[in-house]
């Protein structure tokens, strides 16, 4: 039996439901429910898709659909909002997956659940979509339309070309845990007691230092697997509640699920007081909370203690009820107990407590789950899913601002600019009702998109003060200050960031840990140090192409060709396998070689790019860019880009390509005015880039001598 067999007979019960009224859809969806086959399982949940968007696109976008792909017209129903958020999700989902069977690649068969699932919900909403027009509503009326469930999977290949096609322009990826806290106190503020062992809190109120705090998982004790990922919500969400307190410093769930998953505890239920004790001790903690889940019939109880990580003495218990639709008052109860617990003796005597509402960013636990969902997604590098659960998220709670950050973080990284600043401004309409560390995060996103990386920087520094132990932090100013050609201030915080993960002996996030670094050195001419780090790199990322990218050209600054000839012809076949296209392939090593000032080589794969996709106005531009940058056919550039020009007219790279040139033609005027025109577009359409800017600084000061 195959292991779908579940989802298959719940569309079998929505095919009866219809059956005999939308004869296109059913002979697709007849097909589906009897292949067994895997492949062809994904090929017919296609294709019911297909009926679905060929209708959709002849009905409100008004025009046939002849042989436009499905993406595209997905996006333009997303785009003029014909189908609501979080059923072009589901959208995305299935198209995306499917691709495994109509091109067939290894893929996990549980991945089959989720598309199945996607395909369940895209029905039910066209079902009563239709319904005025042609479907009866007597099957329908009883069933609401249901989000996905938890996917047990991560989409190893789609996950392998996401990580792969950063090489192109690697965007820093935001690494920041949830920061969500909820509202609505539902208990009053429980008394402290009369006695409570002191010394270690008394000692650290006294000295001034602020109280550095971990917070373990939470364990299910429920014996219903649905609580699972609540025990990193809860986690986060005091994490997110007390990093709100100056007098508190908190260190941050990447930090210690890290340290937990590195020393083999993947199941929270064997984390042990001697476990947390240990794990916080490495993280120069002076007290951790740990806790549980537990359920009686409908009620459900919070169990937390504060410890002392050296002596494991328990400083305080806290014990909080109510029900699982409740379950976000219960944890800002629970928030405000600790917090209260950590931080009122310090204050002095005659003063008033710090106000302890809490703001909510979602009043929905399916909307928070879903999102928790989507962070442990973005964690293991598969963004699609990801987005998917924040737009779910968002589409149960339209007001969810974590989510709305997410999501315009996410954007970015794919460079859909438009996107990603939609959502950040609607995170940022509400900055001032968040949290502080949501606040800073806020203002971070919001310089990447509409600021310099200048101002990035200051936020990160603010991040910084907040918890000095994540290494995604130090990671992120190693890159701002790279994209701002900093180098010997980048090279110190990228140390850092690997020095951390030494610390917490786990593996680092990702391969750009190590790939970022060692461009920093190769700029500083610190090759010695960069082949080390790569040697290092290799036992963590093996086989990555990222790495035997940057190998090659390590070679070839180096002069050597043997070594430079086996990375090379490694990069190209670990493109290959990657789904890159040679084109896309060549463009790419005429990037690395002309960033290397191997300027022959460089011109070699721009022309073969150009020779293989001579359609395609990018190719010009960059070949045009190159020959002109480096000086070395102006004339003949300066006719590449008119040629890309001409076939898009409005497009900022283009007009910055060719404004370069008439700069270096000596042509000033005429250069001010189109480098002015790309800048402001850029502007508007996409984000700042130093480089530009330092073109545009050049040639608006010898426009102005010349005057």
């Amino acid at each position: 039996m195959p292991i779908w067999s579940s989802e298959i007979k719940e569309l079998e019960k929505l095919f009866e439901s219809f059956k005999g009224q939308l004869p296109d859809l059913e002979k697709e969806l007849e097909r589906l429910i009897k292949a067994e086959d895997e492949n062809m399982v994904l090929v017919y949940a296609r294709r019911c898709l297909e009926v679905i968007i060929t209708d959709l696109c002849e009905s409100e976008l008004k025009r046939h659909r002849k042989t436009e792909p499905l993406q595209g017209i997905i996006d333009k129903l997303n785009k003029e909002e014909k189908v609501p958020s979080h059923i072009i999700a589901s959208m995305h989902g299935l198209n995306g997956m499917s691709t495994f069977g109509t091109h067939p690649k290894d893929f996990d068969p549980e991945q089959i659940k989720p598309v199945l699932n996607n395909l369940d919900i895209i029905i039910k909403w066209y079902l009563k979509y239709r319904e005025p027009r042609t479907i009866g509503k007597a099957s329908l009326e009883k069933e609401e339309v249901q989000y996905t469930e938890p996917m047990e999977g991560i989409r190893k290949e789609e996950q392998k070309e996401v990580n792969n096609k950063s090489v192109k322009s690697p965007r820093q990826k935001l690494l920041s845990g949830a920061l969500l806290t909820a509202i609505l106190v539902i208990a009053a503020i429980l008394t402290f007691p009369k006695t409570f062992k002191r010394n270690t809190l008394e000692r650290l109120r006294s000295s001034g230092d602020k109280i550095v705090v971990a917070v373990m998982p939470f364990q299910n004790l429920t014996n219903d697997s649905v609580w699972d990922v609540w025990q990193e919500g809860i986690q986060d969400n005091l994490i997110a509640s007390l990093s709100n307190s100056v007098e508190l410093k908190v260190r941050q769930a990447e930090s210690i699920t890290g340290l937990l998953r590195s020393n083999g505890f993947t199941n929270y239920a064997s984390v042990t007081p001697d476990v947390g004790s240990k794990i916080s001790q490495k993280l120069d903690a002076n007290i951790f909370v740990s806790g549980s889940i537990n359920k009686a019939g409908p009620s459900i109880r919070l169990n937390a203690q504060l410890i002392d990580p050296k002596t494991e003495e328990v400083f305080k218990s806290f014990q909080l009820n109510g029900t699982a639709d409740r379950i976000l008052n219960v944890l800002d109860s629970l928030a405000i107990e600790v917090k209260n617990f950590l931080i009122i003796t310090k204050l002095k005597k005659g003063q008033s407590p710090d106000d302890f509402q809490l703001v909510a960013t979602t009043y929905s636990p399916e909307a928070y789950s879903l999102f928790l969902l989507g962070n442990k997604a973005y964690r293991n590098a598969d963004f699609f899913s990801a987005y998917e659960m924040y737009l779910q998220a968002i589409a149960i709670d339209t007001n969810f601002v974590e989510a709305f950050l997410k999501l315009s973080v996410g954007y970015y990284n794919e460079y859909l600019y438009d996107e990603a600043k939609k959502w950040c401004l609607k995170a940022f309409e509400k900055k001032d009702q968040m949290p502080l560390r949501l606040k800073i995060n806020i203002n971070r996103v919001y310089s990447l998109l509409f600021e310099t990386h200048y101002e990035e920087i200051k936020y990160l520094r603010q991040l910084q003060e907040i918890d000095d132990l994540l290494p995604g932090t130090y990671y992120s100013l190693g890159y701002s200050y790279s994209l701002l050609l900093q180098f010997e201030k980048a090279i110190p915080e990228y140390e850092k960031s690997l020095e951390i993960y030494d610390k917490l002996g786990i593996r680092p996030a990702w391969v750009f840990n190590y790939t970022q670094l060692g461009e920093a050195y190769n700029k500083t001419g610190q090759f010695k140090k960069e082949k080390r780090l790569y040697q290092r790199a290799e036992k963590d990322f093996p086989d990555n192409l990222v790495l035997t990218y940057n190998e090659c050209l390590l070679a070839a600054v180096e002069g050597d060709t043997i070594n430079e000839e086996k990375y090379l012809n490694k990069a190209l076949r670990l493109a290959k396998e990657n789904s890159w296209t040679e084109p896309n392939a060549s463009a790419q090593m005429a990037f690395g070689y002309f960033e290397i000032g191997k300027e022959d080589k460089a011109e070699q794969y721009y022309r073969h790019a150009l020779i293989l996709e001579p359609e395609k106005p990018e190719r010009r531009n960059n070949l045009a860019f190159f020959l002109i940058d480096s000086e070395r056919n102006i004339e003949e550039g300066m006719k590449l880009v008119e040629e890309a020009l001409d076939l898009s007219p409005d497009n900022y790279l283009f007009l910055d390509t060719k404004g370069w040139g008439l700069y270096k033609q000596g042509r000033y005027s005429e250069a001010n005015e189109i480098i002015r025109k790309s800048w402001d577009l850029r502007k508007e359409k996409a984000v700042y880039d130093h480089k530009a800017f330092l073109r545009l600084d050049e040639v608006k000061k010898a426009f102005e001598n010349k005057k």
